[in-house]
């Protein structure tokens, strides 16, 4: 006989991370009634998202469904039932009901008034607590023992949990000081599940500076500008960094530059005054230089940075063009050699997790029944600007979405295990 969903009272969930995926699957199952445990490795719940905080918290984004997602690229196919399930409406109908209202940038970025995480975050844990959602900080998963969850606290004690669902949202690999290391793989590679490797993403690039240009040039924004690798331009800023570039217009090309640099031919061109034609570029470029610098000349006739002028000289190795059109066509298209892509520990987001052919409609893993995934751990990838974190609520939703549905589906012949732990937190 099926279990009635009044039933759901009578049953127990452990999710595993306390991020923005974990804590929403936590939010859909303590709402249905399910007795929820949450596990987080870290001393407190939302790192990432109170670093996210720190730039305006930007949600979601209030441009058109079918637009916003075509932003997750190859991954849309799979991910879109979930963000259909939960979209950018739903993320600010969630927020505004935790008392956080919400505006819409010039950029059509949604954020929070309060231009910050650490409100919403409060509001949303106290009313996951509010529920009896038990948050046991300091607890590192360690992984499933015939159908028990096992971790270890911080005294290095381990510890067994029963449960009759488990939703895994463990983030991907950057910024691993806030929590999110990547260490799940081993265990969950060890079950037969496929992963898809880990790479950074929204991250920045490494370039071969000069020692002269990165000393006198790091720091320095690169403003109006239009960054090409293979076939797509983006408009927007970079900053120059010690080891090369960072920044937005860096940022949305993440799948370009990992493909480019996997195939040999890690090439990027910038357009350095993108409000400029060529040819009238060109023009200003055969204005008489006088006694003038090369430097003053160029930011007199051509408005050139510093910085700016600096990237002439390293693509220039002979020497800053005489020639009018030539100097315009540099300034049109400067090449830059990538030398690799900045590390996990810098990337804003992961790439790689979790293949979209492991886990069913309902974000479970089909290789272990009873176990879903969210957020991060999940192949996906995505630029800034509101992306990235309405897939991980999206993501968490369905995870705990399918996890109800699990429990509702139990029979009596699997019946409710109570959680009990070795060591009592």
């Amino acid at each position: 006989m099926k279990t009635e969903r009044g039933d759901l009272r009578e049953r127990t969930a452990v999710v595993v991370g306390a991020g923005p995926a974990g804590l929403m699957a936590a939010d859909v199952l303590s709402a249905a009634g399910v007795a929820v445990t949450i596990l987080e490795r870290m001393p407190t719940a939302g790192r990432k998202l109170l670093i996210a905080g720190r730039g305006g918290l930007n949600l979601t984004h209030s441009e058109s469904l079918d637009t916003f997602l075509g932003r997750y690229g190859a991954a849309r196919a799979w991910i879109e039932p979930a963000i259909a399930a939960f979209p950018p409406a739903a993320l600010v109908a969630f927020a505004e009901a935790l008392g956080q209202e919400t505006f819409v940038g010039s950029s059509g970025r949604v954020f929070p008034k309060a231009m910050k995480a650490s409100p919403l975050l409060r509001a949303w844990l106290a009313r996951l607590g509010a529920r009896g959602v038990r948050l046991l900080t300091r607890h590192r998963w360690t992984g499933i023992d015939a159908g028990v969850v096992v971790f270890q606290d911080d005294n290095g004690q381990d510890g067994r949990m029963s449960a009759d669902a488990v939703v895994l949202a463990l983030g991907g690999a950057s910024w691993p000081r806030l929590g999110s290391d990547g260490s799940w793989q081993s265990v969950v590679a060890g079950w037969g599940v496929d992963i898809a490797p880990l790479m950074s993403a929204n991250m920045g690039v490494l370039i071969d500076w000069s020692p002269v240009f990165s000393a006198r040039h790091s720091g320095s924004p690169l403003k109006r500008i239009i960054v090409t690798c293979g076939d797509r331009q983006v408009t927007g800023e970079a900053m120059i960094t010690a080891t090369g570039l960072e920044g937005g217009a860096i940022y949305a090309l993440s799948p370009e530059i990992r493909s480019a640099l996997e195939a040999g031919a890690g090439t990027l061109t910038l357009d350095l005054r993108r409000d400029l034609p060529l040819d009238v570029l060109a023009d200003r470029f055969r204005r008489q230089r006088a006694k003038q610098s090369t430097a003053t000349w160029l930011r007199k006739v051509a408005d050139l940075s510093p910085a700016v002028i600096g990237l002439l000289r390293e693509a220039s190795p002979g020497g800053i063009p005489a020639d009018p059109t030539a100097l315009a066509q540099l300034v049109k298209a400067l090449p830059l050699e990538i030398v690799g892509l900045a590390g996990l520990d810098r990337a804003i987001s992961t790439a790689g997790g979790v293949r979209a052919g492991e886990i069913d409609a309902q974000m479970m893993l089909r290789k272990r029944p009873g176990v879903f995934v969210a957020g991060e751990m999940l192949d996906w990838d995505a630029p800034t600007g509101g992306y990235l974190l309405q897939a991980c609520f999206a993501t968490g939703a369905a995870a705990g979405r399918g996890a109800l549905s699990y429990l509702g589906e139990a029979t009596d012949a699997s019946p409710r295990a109570p959680v009990t732990a070795s060591n009592q937190s």
